[in-house]
């Protein structure tokens, strides 16, 4: 985890030197194109030729008087406009950049007809439909199995705990309180088929229990500072070959973590049983032999590819749950079509290196804020050239001050949503560490949604 250092030089691994990387500790080099080989800075992106910079002087000069008239323009007219800050000023730096060919516009979304709410305290679930302003406590009649699984998905849970009936008059209600229900047979809990009910006939509602995820009990408890405390990150996980450890990872559920595809690519030839999973861990150095929880079953993307990094997540099946406590608990999946905008105060976590030089790990877990970049910023010509697919995400700044580096690979990148934490990426990729122009890539959970909730279904 790097913070305010710019290396000159990366690597992939300590034995294959290279200025683009996988962030892990051990790894196949990955190979691009020669063209992007080279750094790439604002710069070099107009000026790859003398002639061109020639041409790019006089254009200077040009605009020189442009913006001193400019200038004067907006001192003897006040501008409405305020300041561009923080990672919108990273974007507005990048305006001379190219965007990359094929660049998609973002279709508007549309509203949800149907939204829910568990209330967290007695766990009523909640429904507001799009016809109506008021949440409204949902009837029992009508109802499945299958409602619980799917609504518990939609939140951003790995899955339903319990569900039950609760009778209404065990609760205190006031008498214009209102209520929906589906018509039998009559599932599909998308879809405007909810009828709005002054009362139940069953006299009943439901209760749902979804799987605990982003709370972190300690956080209050914890005081500013890089080095993190335990509690702070409580789904953070670190996956170890042997006793070495490899790549970060995310705690879904107990027997459940996630991480980097490429973390189990580069050791695919590894006995299953040398791997383990540490969590609840600050510091390495209080590992025993053998300690941690043994992986199962490894389950890479069907269609991660190690050309360039696309569907880079896998899924650990541990062979015994872990204890959730104060310090080990799940972080939730991103909510079904949440979207976090560009700008976004995220955080990454893990043990990766912390010096230019690379040959240092962090012994403490260690931690760092980046903002979200857009897509489009990170294709442009003088970032990433159009590296990025939709199943990517770009995150950090544009000046190199913090970043994820080899050893934070499969970690999370998470982003708040008012007291939940929710699982937005996963670390991934990047040129350097703390480069300018070159933040970090991570892999996009939102993407992985279905494929996730499916592969812990089935096994």
């Amino acid at each position: 985890m790097l913070d305010g250092q710019a290396p000159t030089e990366a690597q992939y691994a300590e034995e294959s030197p290279g200025p683009w990387i996988f962030r892990a500790e051990l790894g196949d080099p990955l190979r691009k194109p020669e063209a992007q080989q080279q750094p790439i800075s604002l710069a070099g992106c107009w000026c790859s030729r003398r002639r061109g910079c020639a041409v790019l002087a006089a254009l200077g000069l040009l605009a020189g008087a442009s913006v001193g008239s400019w200038l004067l323009a907006l001192h003897l007219w006040p501008a409405a406009s305020q300041p561009i800050s923080g990672a919108l000023q990273d974007e507005a730096m990048t305006l001379s950049c190219s965007e990359a060919n094929g660049e998609e516009a973002l279709l508007p979304s549309l509203p949800k007809t149907v939204s829910f709410r568990i209330n967290t305290e007695d766990f009523l679930l909640q429904v507001q439909l799009r016809a109506q302003p008021d949440w409204v406590l949902v009837c029992h009649e009508g109802w499945s199995s299958a409602l619980g699984v799917q609504i518990c998905r939609s939140l951003g849970h790995l899955s339903l705990i319990h569900q039950k009936g609760v009778n209404l008059s065990d609760i205190k209600l006031n008498s214009s309180h209102k209520f929906a229900q589906l018509p039998p047979k009559l599932g599909g809990v998308l879809e405007e088929v909810w009828q709005p009910r002054d009362n139940c006939a069953s006299g009943q509602i439901v209760s749902l229990k979804c799987s605990e995820c982003g709370a972190r009990p300690l956080a209050s408890r914890i005081v500013g500072g890089q080095a993190v405390a335990p509690g702070r990150w409580p789904w953070q996980a670190s996956v170890a070959l042997g006793s070495r450890h490899t790549c970060g990872g995310s705690v879904l559920a107990p027997h459940w973590v996630v991480t980097a595809a490429h973390c189990m690519h580069s050791f695919r030839l590894s006995r299953l049983s040398s791997w383990r999973v540490h969590a609840g861990l600050v510091s390495h150095s209080m590992v025993r032999p053998h300690q941690g929880t043994v992986v199962e079953r490894i389950i890479p993307h069907p269609l991660y590819s190690a050309q360039n990094h696309d569907y880079d997540v896998a899924l650990l099946r541990l062979r015994t749950p872990l204890m959730f406590s104060d310090t080990v608990g799940a972080v939730c999946l991103p909510a079904e079509e949440q979207d976090f905008p560009r700008g976004s105060q995220c955080w990454v976590s893990g043990w990766g290196h912390t010096d230019p030089s690379h040959t240092h790990s962090s012994d403490t877990l260690q931690d760092t804020v980046v903002p979200l970049l857009s897509t489009q910023l990170c294709n442009s010509s003088c970032v990433y050239s159009g590296a990025l697919t939709p199943r990517m995400l770009c995150a950090g700044y544009l000046d190199g001050r913090a970043d994820a580096c080899q050893g934070d690979s499969g970690g999370p990148l998470v982003c708040p949503d008012g007291g939940t934490w929710r699982l937005v990426g996963v670390v991934s990729w990047g040129r350097g560490c703390a480069e300018p122009n070159h933040p970090g890539v991570y892999a996009k959970i939102a993407e992985f949604l279905d494929w996730i909730h499916n592969t812990a279904w089935v096994h």
